[in-house]
């Protein structure tokens, strides 16, 4: 699994002009499902993505986590993550096929639920519009 994770003040997500899902201060995790994937790496990469420490605390630090700032997540299917770019034209032949991929990315925010969060998201394979308000800005990248 892929995964790009930005700390936002706000993000939203809107298909066909309607806002599917939307959070306040947390995380846009944009995320992209292998064909080797299975629920073992979706369960690790949902407990590395909650338990990240990058909120500052009282000295300005990244000391803190999702759950103490009340944060919420925002997922978004990303296929291509797993974009080729060997030419101009990106191939997607390295993305899970949906058959496997909708069951994993269901089961990554089903496995944040469970550490007790707010999760929204976007529809997976739909034309969305994403809109955030990076904060810091802090972007990083899983590849598990």
């Amino acid at each position: 699994m892929r995964a790009v994770v930005t700390r936002v003040r706000h993000a939203s997500v809107t298909i066909d002009g309607k806002v599917n899902g939307q959070i306040g201060q947390g995380y846009l995790v944009l995320l992209g499902v292998g064909p080797d994937d299975d629920e073992a790496i979706a369960s690790q990469l949902a407990k590395k993505i909650c338990h990240l420490r990058v909120f500052e605390d009282e000295q300005g630090k990244m000391n803190l986590d999702l759950a103490a700032v009340g944060g919420e997540l925002l997922v978004v299917s990303q296929f291509t993550l797993y974009a080729d770019l060997k030419s101009r034209r990106p191939g997607f032949s390295h993305a899970a096929k949906p058959d496997k991929a909708i069951p994993l990315y269901e089961y990554f925010m089903e496995c944040c639920r469970n550490y007790g969060f707010h999760v929204e998201h976007g529809e997976f394979g739909a034309d969305m519009q994403v809109d955030s308000l990076n904060d810091g800005p802090v972007t990083l990248l899983y590849d598990i």
